[in-house]
């Protein structure tokens, strides 16, 4: 890259850093991208979402390739900050400030390198997408899951954080509820009634006992409980009737809304015989959340898992590639979730991840992007898009 492409980079994605852009909130960033995208000369569209689509067209007869990065940030507490959270400012080679490795560098990155790609290889065939997706802190993919309807593209790279590392894989996530119902009673006289507590507490070492899940690429199907309520609350001298956990569930491929439910509730529905009058009921959550447009995006929380293998030609295509541009871009996956649950685990589109920065930046306190990363991720677009659109 040119030290005047670096500059353009540079100021772009300071930019992007400085107007906030909450999960819900991102109307801002989405006005500014289509400012950028009509200097750049792309075209554009944004869906109901909010969303926000850029084209650029080759060739006919080539494949279509996706470029996505999700513009929507979990929020932050200046308090803690020692960096404004909100004014990119540069230090030791670092861009401070929510989103800059997730993932508004990468946004960056991503759009100037298909300005770049376009500029360097005019006769390029198929067609150059980038997506600037929302609400996906929320609910990966469903957003996503719009943009994919539209495109259809063959190839999708994921820009989340993988340190120029070219993931080929991750797991997914879902949201469990677990529900004990019991009776309420005097707290001076217990035995009168059912206390949803307890039975939860012996709900959750049932969950303990069950048979780890792993994969030897992505790891555990770990089952995390992280939050818990009871009813009534305060409590005060009852014994509670209700309890309800939820779970973050890591998902792992081949698993299945129905497969991951099914030891959960075999484990509730042994304790809840042992408790007559008792019941315990396991569900995913149900999210909605509002969009900026006035759309809403609603749905049960179960985002699967995906993987490729290192040997298929596409991934070894888009390798070669990056280490064509000095990039060594190592075999990983991601431990996280992503958009990647849509494009790859839903529709089965061939897809990469590669980002800049470490997975462990996003959403710290004082969170920031190298400039040598970010410039790296830039470079590595450029030689991802010659891989799939210069054959």
């Amino acid at each position: 890259m040119s030290e005047e492409r670096k500059t353009e980079l540079i100021a772009l994605c300071r930019d992007l850093i400085r107007i906030r852009s909450d999960s819900g909130c991102e109307g801002q960033m989405v006005e500014k991208l289509k400012q950028v995208f009509t200097g750049f000369g792309f075209e554009f569209q944004v869906d109901r979402f909010g969303s926000v689509t850029a084209h650029k067209k080759g060739r006919d007869g080539g494949p279509k390739l996706l470029f996505d990065g999700h513009i929507d940030t979990v929020p932050a507490q200046p308090v803690d900050w020692k960096h404004d959270p909100w004014g990119a400012e540069m230090e030791n080679g670092k861009i401070y400030g929510r989103g800059a490795s997730d993932m508004k560098g990468a946004v960056a990155a991503m759009i100037c390198a298909a300005k770049y790609f376009a500029e360097d290889h005019p006769g390029f065939a198929g067609d150059l997408y980038l997506s600037c997706t929302v609400q996906e802190e929320s609910f990966e993919g469903v957003a996503a899951g719009e943009v994919e309807r539209t495109v259809r593209p063959d190839f999708v790279v994921i820009g989340e954080a993988t340190e120029l590392a070219l993931n080929i894989g991750q797991r997914g996530r879902a949201e469990i509820v677990a529900e004990a119902f019991g009776r309420a009673a005097h707290s001076a006289n217990p035995e009168k009634g059912i206390n949803a507590v307890s039975l939860m507490c012996e709900l959750l070492k049932e969950f303990e006992d069950l048979p780890e899940v792993r994969d030897e690429f992505l790891g555990k199907g770990i089952l995390v409980p992280t939050d818990i309520a009871s009813k009534p609350y305060p409590g005060l001298s009852v014994v509670p009737e209700y309890c309800r956990v939820t779970f973050d569930r890591r998902l792992l491929t081949g698993e299945t809304e129905e497969s991951v439910l099914l030891p959960l509730r075999a484990a509730a529905d042994r304790l809840a015989a042992s408790y007559p009058g008792a019941g315990v009921k396991i569900s995913y959550a149900y999210g909605k959340m509002p969009c900026y447009t006035g759309e809403t995006i609603e749905g049960f929380r179960f985002f699967p898992a995906w993987k490729f293998g290192p040997e298929e030609n596409f991934v070894s295509a888009m390798r070669k590639s990056l280490q064509s541009a000095e990039i060594a871009a190592p075999i990983s996956y991601y431990s996280f979730c992503t958009n990647g649950s849509r494009f790859a685990g839903q529709a089965g589109i061939r897809t990469v991840g590669f980002g800049p920065s470490p997975e462990n930046l996003a959403h710290t306190v004082d969170e920031f992007i190298g400039l040598e990363q970010l410039c790296g991720a830039c470079a590595g677009y450029s030689a991802l898009s010659k891989a799939v659109l210069c054959r």
